[in-house]
């Protein structure tokens, strides 16, 4: 009966020992194996065997993460002050890295792109971080990605959500908007006059040169004028016709506006 015990309770102590050392990770992790202290490797993905008591495991994502920078005040280089928030997303490329060369790479990688977005926004003008937004962002993608590489992290995307401005600069920003626009207006009306002008240049030489156009166009004044019944149109008489081809063309008009 006691080696029948014996035995029970060796087979449950190898059964404990087997049951610990196997162990599973998921298709996106890996674990990074510690054999008294010394890195071995990383294992995974699926099952892998560890020494009960002699290693040690950290299991590490290697899914895009996104990391919420927080709210930022920054001051442009043409001293404006602005709140910015930013948006990261990175991933680990190597666990061993990533547990090794830095003690907490996810607040590491949180503290250098607060500090990245300050730096990189504080060398440009206001005008420049409205309107260059991809570019900025891009600028601090690769300072990122240079810095956090030795860590095993690779930075896949940064983006500024919000660019916040006090709200005496949103009223200048509206003020200027509002005179730009204004311009344009002017500008547009102004063109409209001189091109105006131009055609009533033309056509006053074109009246000089050719008078029974002119007369034509008279005639046309008249005809547009008799459409209102309760008028009554009185027109002066005109000099003498320079040529008999003149006075034709004015009598042939006189006589289709009568008969309308």
């Amino acid at each position: 009966m006691e080696l029948d015990l014996f035995s029970l309770a060796g087979g449950v102590l190898v059964f404990i020992l087997i049951a610990s050392s196997m162990k599973i990770t998921r298709q996106y992790e890996r674990a990074v194996v510690f054999r008294l202290g010394k890195l071995l490797e990383a294992k995974g993905p699926g099952l892998f065997f560890i020494i009960p008591l002699v290693d040690r495991i950290v299991r590490v994502d290697l899914r895009i993460k996104e990391l919420d920078v927080p709210r930022q005040t920054v001051i442009s280089s043409d001293n404006v002050s602005l709140d910015v928030d930013a948006v990261i997303y990175y991933r680990v490329t190597d666990s061993c890295k990533a547990i090794v060369e830095v003690e907490d790479y996810e607040a590491a990688t949180a503290l250098l792109a607060q500090t990245t977005l300050r730096d990189v926004l504080g060398q440009n003008e206001l005008d420049t971080i409205l309107s260059r937004r991809d570019e900025l962002n891009l600028e601090v993608k690769q300072i990122l990605d240079a810095i956090t590489d030795p860590w095993g992290i690779r930075v896949v995307t940064v983006t500024m959500r919000d660019v916040a401005l006090p709200e005496n600069m949103l009223r200048a920003i509206a003020r200027q908007a509002e005179a730009e626009r204004e311009k344009r207006a002017r500008i547009i009306l102004a063109e409209g006059e001189y091109q105006a002008s131009q055609r009533m240049n033309d056509a006053a030489t074109l009246y000089e040169d050719k008078p029974s156009a002119m007369k034509l166009r008279e005639f046309q004044t008249l005809t547009e004028i008799a459409k209102e019944k309760n008028l009554i149109v009185v027109s002066t008489g005109s000099n003498s016709c320079s040529s008999a081809s003149d006075i034709c063309a004015t009598t042939g008009l006189a006589k289709a506006v009568t008969s309308r």
